[in-house]
């Protein structure tokens, strides 16, 4: 069986990276690829589901899997943990499911250090005008958070060249079809290629 691949997505609020991953996961065959589900110290809210949104946990045991070493990364964000177990990234890989990490550049500085072999995606806005209009649009924020939500984004694309592949989002369905390039493009790597058809390039290449 083809091992998974572990892909980081990253990018600023507004430049649609959740709506790109979850129209890619439409349109790949059922059970080829999946959203990592992340643990938290949280309180769930209204409608969310433990295993789907998030594997909901308290502190002593989220702390206790830190000590263990369980986690891909994690974050204390505003009094509650958020972390990436493991265990479960390599079980789906081990069962030939790509995984993808709807993470920030610093969780992906830490999960590039314990999983070299991950790829990440970096997505920017085509401008900075129109990133302003996307959060503009959604209609939830008031100015003085656009404004905030703005400049964090600034300083979050600044980390755009520690990433494999950069995609400009200025088209969804050319980047949703780049991103699926992307997917295509690592699974017929030489190194990837090597480990799954090992005996077949041994057979080629033995002389008679």
């Amino acid at each position: 069986m083809q091992k998974g691949h572990l892909y980081i997505v990253s990018a600023p609020s507004g430049a649609g990276k959740s709506s790109l991953i979850s129209a890619l996961l439409q349109q790949l065959p059922p059970g080829k690829a999946r959203v990592s589900v992340s643990h938290t110290t949280r309180q769930p809210r209204p409608g969310e589901q433990h295993g789907t949104h998030y594997y909901f946990s308290g502190v002593d045991e989220f702390e206790n899997l830190i000590a263990q070493g369980l986690f891909l990364e994690y974050a204390n964000v505003f009094g509650n943990y958020y972390g990436t177990s493991i265990p479960m990234i390599e079980q789906n890989l081990a069962q030939g499911i790509d995984v993808f990490l709807d993470i920030d550049w610093q969780g992906a500085q830490q999960v590039r250090s314990k999983m070299p072999d991950c790829k990440s995606i970096f997505i920017l806005p085509p401008s900075l005008q129109e990133l302003e209009r996307r959060l503009v649009g959604r209609g939830q924020d008031s100015a003085a958070v656009i404004a905030e939500r703005m400049a964090k984004a600034i300083s979050e694309m600044e980390h755009y060249h520690e990433y494999d592949y950069l995609i400009i989002n200025d088209n969804f369905e050319d980047s949703v079809e780049e991103i699926k390039a992307i997917l295509l493009a690592e699974k017929v790597s030489l190194k990837a290629q090597q480990q799954n058809h090992q005996l077949l390039i041994q057979q080629l290449l033995a002389k008679s």
